[in-house]
């Protein structure tokens, strides 16, 4: 059984408000597009002070009478396996917060930009019975087999569909109202479902 899609036709119009908003430079964009990435950076360096290093505690000369510059421990971060000074603990916050209205903004041109460059394909519902090959035909179908990067935006991700979408590397699934300026910006196709269309109206408020 393949999967059953319809693609709409080009009567259907998206609403401007979201899909037609006028970009007049890309700060937002790009504001929002690191803002992403800085929330999803995992925070793994951890660096050792003087005191954490394990050894160290005897003097490693004495005083006076060698010629060498004084030291109390070989932990010293001038030496040798010393500690660190202004390394990373491994408690930095990465994260960067935006508004909740300008993050939507960010949004409505991302998908502005992406409705400009016909990136954007609107199409009546996507089912599958989870095999692969069905959303592989799919994409064939709409000649996206061979985009680097396709996103699929639904209402809701039933689990057939998240099983057939799986083993495809080039195919995000998504729930449309967890769509971001990173994943639009990076798509080369969208494919939105009309319950998914819905969900973005409701969202980030299109025309009434």
């Amino acid at each position: 059984m393949a999967a059953k899609t319809t693609t709409t036709s080009k009567a259907t119009a998206l609403p401007e408000s979201i899909f037609a908003v006028d970009v007049s430079n890309h700060e937002l964009l790009k504001l929002a597009y690191n803002a992403y990435l800085a929330n999803g950076r995992p925070n793994l360096a951890k660096t050792l002070r003087r005191g954490e290093v394990s050894g160290g505690g005897k003097k490693p000369h004495r005083q006076k009478g060698t010629g060498r510059a004084r030291a109390g421990s070989s932990r010293n971060p001038l030496w040798r396996k010393g500690g660190v000074v202004f390394g990373p603990l491994g408690n930095e916050n990465y994260s960067k917060k935006i508004p909740i209205q300008a993050k939507r903004l960010a949004l409505r041109q991302a998908l502005s930009l992406a409705a400009q460059s016909h990136e954007i394909i609107i199409i009546d519902d996507i089912k599958t019975t989870g095999k692969t090959k069905e959303i592989a035909d799919f994409l064939v179908n709409h000649e996206a087999i061979n985009k680097k990067h396709v996103v699929i935006a639904v209402d809701t991700k039933s689990p057939e569909l998240i099983r057939a979408t799986n083993n495809l590397q080039n195919v995000t699934l998504t729930q449309a109202t967890y769509l971001n300026v990173f994943t639009i910006i990076n798509a080369d196709k969208i494919f939105i479902t009309k319950p998914g269309l819905a969900a973005i109206v409701a969202w980030l408020g299109g025309e009434k």
